[in-house]
């Protein structure tokens, strides 16, 4: 479940110290799928994900999917606590409506869709803006069925970050770390174990790396033991505004076509 906009950057109450709150249970483990983990070939993922970045509060038309979208974001609807209401228009089962609280030492986030039978998130994270513990669960109450609950814990630092987090229901353990090799050209290394713990398949293992030549490129690489590698090269070719291109193949079978990725995220 994606976290509402970033708390740090809007006005919010005296009484509080924000900063020393604890991020999202969305933000655990974040930092490394943000800079160097590409689990595909990721350049259509990271332009909508800045598409949807700009997209708070705004109207947008979809020209490919001739759509309307918008996010409403109320602020202080209740002491410390943020709603945000997005729809996309004609669909009208695309109704959600977010809330997110945030205390000194706790943040909890829910989502519930505006459908007579919605899907319902709830995540929570206890801890400070170093070390978080939390957990997320989902629940469909159409079928009465959990769809996810997830558990973990993160710890942040300038120059690193790491977290272990119980996945799937319970069924697999993931750990992740990510260290700054060299902040003044962004360059970072970092990696994912993932054990399944209800089976006895194997345990997967992925490296990655990011650097940024300059401050408009980004180059990111990765490499997994099942022998996928891919690289995403983005480039700033005016204010967040950004073309993105990425390629992917599997070097254990070369009879098998490499993958490519174009995407164009504009902002007037």
């Amino acid at each position: 479940m994606k976290s509402l906009v970033d708390w740090q950057d809007r006005k919010l109450p005296r009484f509080l110290n924000f900063r020393m709150a604890p991020s999202p249970y969305s933000d655990v483990g974040k930092r490394v799928k943000a800079h160097v983990i590409l689990r595909s070939c990721a350049a259509f993922d990271e332009a909508n994900t800045l598409r949807g970045d700009l997209e708070r509060n705004l109207w947008i038309i979809d020209a490919y999917t001739l759509q309307v979208s918008t996010t409403v974001t109320m602020n202080e609807v209740l002491p410390s606590t943020r709603a945000a209401l997005s729809f996309k228009l004609p669909d009208h089962k695309s109704g959600k409506l977010d809330v997110q609280y945030l205390h000194h030492h706790a943040a909890i986030n829910s989502s519930i869709g505006l459908t007579p039978t919605p899907f319902v998130d709830l995540a929570a994270a206890i801890g400070t803006k170093e070390l978080s513990i939390g957990g997320e669960i989902g629940f469909d109450t159409a079928t009465a069925s959990i769809t996810k609950c997830n558990a973990g814990i993160g710890v942040n630092k300038p120059d690193f970050s790491a977290a272990l987090m119980l996945v799937e229901k319970g069924e697999s353990l993931k750990a992740s770390y990510i260290h700054e090799v060299n902040p003044i050209y962004g360059a970072t290394v970092g990696a994912e174990l993932t054990h399944r713990l209800s089976s006895n398949e194997n345990s997967s293992f992925t490296i990655g790396t990011s650097y940024a030549p300059d401050p408009f490129t980004s180059i990111k690489t990765r490499l997994s033991n099942e022998g996928s590698a891919a690289m995403v090269v983005q480039r700033e070719w005016r204010p967040k505004s950004l073309i993105t291109m990425s390629a992917e193949c599997n070097t254990w079978a070369i009879n098998k076509a490499p993958r490519f990725g174009l995407a164009l995220a504009l902002k007037p």
